[in-house]
């Protein structure tokens, strides 16, 4: 296990960044490319730990992927190209993996069984199985959780009303949706990020959208497709809060995704009077794209909930340490489902600013965060979450002394090129 060291010497910094792909959307092109028929190649693929366990998968089922410097390419092999899986899919740490494949292998006429490492084989997998149950497939496991076993099956197309806002629920159920008889529609709770949507669409995939209401009924077989993928704004975010509450510094962070239902983080940002705005907005394969400028300024405490939980719900960890430093009190709420993520993030992110002297407090749903206190160097933990361990280091550069966070080797996850930028940063006037 890596730890990391942040001492208390970041000056104002001014920067140009552009960060790693959207890792939504990287999962996404891989899956979708493997079942085009044809060459996919998509440009800003993300190379992370969670991103790889995909490409993996695919590859273990005949699919021939080629990822080099932040390209990819895929075979495909059509809706009907897959093959049996030469062993049991490690899913690693990714739920979106994990959960996007099950929908998809329940529909293909081969077995196949899904694992996780501890972290993963934690986290609810009911949520996908029990409407994929009721659209046919044959799911046994050992209940909530991985390991589970598929044998692939016929399925009916079926109207669901998901008890859950999970963009991994239904992008799960649209998958098995593409091989069932009839029409499958997912209605939500709340709208949730709609990368699957869009990419089906820029695929060729016909598809109906309906306020929180999305239908597919059983495709064709689709060709590749060339793909551009925009930075995550979920690594951006870090990047965002460390200079917002860095005095005199200034980011520009570029080609960010800039999905109306991902943008959430910047709409509390502002909020709570962050100095943000943007440049060069356009649309590249079907999603929205901008540059991120975000300068330090005096941020005020808010109140975050509803719809604006599901659309910053990966950064609400960072948003918390920008709490840390606004004047009044921020107040997170609605926000249940951080305790089943890669880790308990509200218990996690209350225990470790804790330790930073910040004044926080474990509520069932969320936090409740009094800012503008100084904060200390401690030594923190991970929790093995990669949100966890960027967030506390993105507050350590205002904590007085040395931080020490421990087990850091996770941040690879989702941005494994996160330590250096952050110690250019770190040494930047």
């Amino acid at each position: 296990m890596t730890d990391l060291i942040v001492k208390k010497n970041f000056h104002a910094f001014s920067a140009e960044i552009t960060p790693p792909g959207d890792k939504s959307i990287s999962h996404r092109a891989i899956i979708l490319g493997s079942l085009a028929r044809g060459k996919t190649r998509a440009r800003g693929f993300l190379s992370s730990r969670d991103t790889l366990a995909t490409v993996n998968a695919v590859r273990h089922m005949g699919i021939d992927v080629n990822v080099n410097a932040g390209e990819v390419q895929i075979l495909g092999k059509g809706l009907f190209g897959l093959k049996m899986p030469r062993d049991i899919i490690d899913a690693e740490n990714s739920g979106t993996t994990a959960r996007l494949l099950a929908g998809l292998l329940s529909a293909q006429n081969f077995p196949s069984a899904i694992t996780g490492d501890l972290s993963l084989r934690r986290r609810p997998m009911s949520r996908i199985t029990v409407p994929l149950r009721k659209m046919g497939a044959k799911i046994l496991g050992r209940g909530e959780t991985l390991p589970i076993h598929i044998t692939g099956s016929e399925l009916e197309g079926i109207e669901y009303d998901s008890p859950v806002a999970s963009a991994q629920v239904k992008s799960s159920l649209l998958l098995a949706g593409l091989y069932a008889r009839g029409k499958t529609c997912v209605t939500e709770p709340k709208r949730t990020r709609d990368h699957t949507e869009r990419m089906l669409s820029h695929f060729g995939v016909p598809l109906k959208v309906s306020e929180n209401c999305v239908s597919i009924d059983s495709a064709e077989e689709f060709s590749g497709t060339e793909l551009e993928i925009p930075s995550d704004i979920s690594s951006a975010a870090f990047l965002i809060v460390a200079a917002l509450i860095n005095p005199g510094s200034e980011i520009v962070i570029k080609n960010v995704g800039l999905n109306p239902l991902r943008t959430g983080v910047l709409d509390i940002f502002l909020e709570m009077g962050g100095d943000i705005s943007i440049e060069n907005f356009r649309e590249c394969c079907g999603e929205p794209v901008g540059d991120v400028i975000a300068r330090h300024c005096i941020l005020n405490g808010v109140r975050i909930e509803g719809e604006l939980v599901s659309r910053a719900i990966d950064e609400l960890p960072v948003i918390s340490v920008a709490a840390c430093f606004a004047e009044g009190q921020t107040v997170i709420s609605e926000a249940e489902e951080l305790r089943v993520k890669e880790t308990d993030r509200i218990r996690a992110m209350t225990e470790e600013l804790s330790k930073l002297g910040a004044d926080i407090q474990e509520m069932r749903d969320g936090m409740v965060i009094n800012g503008t206190q100084e904060l200390h160097g401690a030594r923190c933990h991970s929790h093995g979450d990669h949100r966890v361990a960027m967030s506390l280091a993105v507050a350590a550069t205002r904590a007085l002394g040395e931080t020490v966070i421990e087990d850091t080797d996770c941040v690879s996850v989702s941005f494994p090129g996160f330590f250096q930028i952050f110690d250019e940063l770190e040494n930047r006037k």
